[in-house]
């Protein structure tokens, strides 16, 4: 007979990973205002109130600790070890986001966090609670998402040299990538539209053609069972 654990309280925690070509990867912390962790950084979050959905409560902690709105959150994993908090047994729901770091500069921490900040990910502080563990895991799952499915295109400006495409998937990949094998493949899917513009030219050499997203060719791709792979 399994005894029954009292005082089991369920909260939510957001990866939300910021991109910028000339800054690379980014990830967003607050400072713990409270106990446990005070004064330590931490990924946003909190409980669940008892009539929140789970996806509202999320978005309401990234509010009231950050000051964003993030239209988007995927959900990532459940991380339930019972002594991941001090303070009594509490399962948390972690969801990761991606978004353009430029639309969200004007931070705004408040309720249970000091200062909210984004961190270059391959400079982060020691962080709170299970988090490190819950971050790796984000990582994870968008490097391996970005091989399937088309995520990164949110992090790009509606037009792009085909250049910040390559730069944006080395940047989540954490790695160089074979530049002419990746174009080739990328061009091969037909999903973006070559547009009769060129990028401003910013060094010697001819300016590269801009290009877009085509999510309807995508879309189509889907239904018709072909699968993006990179």
């Amino acid at each position: 007979m399994v005894k029954k654990t009292p005082g089991i309280s369920v909260a939510v925690d957001a990866v939300v990973f910021g991109y910028a070509k000339s800054e690379g990867v980014s990830v967003l912390l607050i400072r713990r205002k409270y106990p446990p962790f005070k004064d330590e950084w931490a990924i946003p979050g909190g409980f669940v109130g008892e009539d929140e959905s789970l996806e509202t409560a999320v978005k309401r902690e990234l509010r009231e600790e950050t000051g964003i709105e993030v239209k988007y959150l995927e959900q990532l994993y459940t991380f339930g070890a019972p002594e991941r908090d001090p303070r009594q047994r509490i399962i948390s729901v972690a969801y990761f986001a991606l978004v353009k770091t430029s639309r969200f500069m004007a931070l705004k921490a408040d309720t249970d966090a000091s200062v909210a900040q984004w961190f270059n990910i391959n400079e982060l502080p020691a962080l709170a609670f299970d988090h490190k563990n819950i971050l790796e895991k984000a990582i994870q799952r968008v490097q391996a998402k970005l091989r399937y499915e088309p995520i990164g295109f949110e992090l790009l400006d509606k037009k792009f040299p085909f250049s910040d495409l390559e730069s944006l998937y080395a940047a989540l990949l954490g790695r160089d990538i074979d530049r002419r094998n990746f174009k080739k493949k990328i061009l091969s899917l037909e999903i973006l539209d070559e547009l009769d513009e060129y990028a401003k030219n910013e060094g010697a050499g001819r300016p590269g053609k801009m290009f877009s997203f085509n999510k309807q060719r995508y879309t189509q791709l889907q239904k018709e069972g072909i699968l993006f792979e990179i």
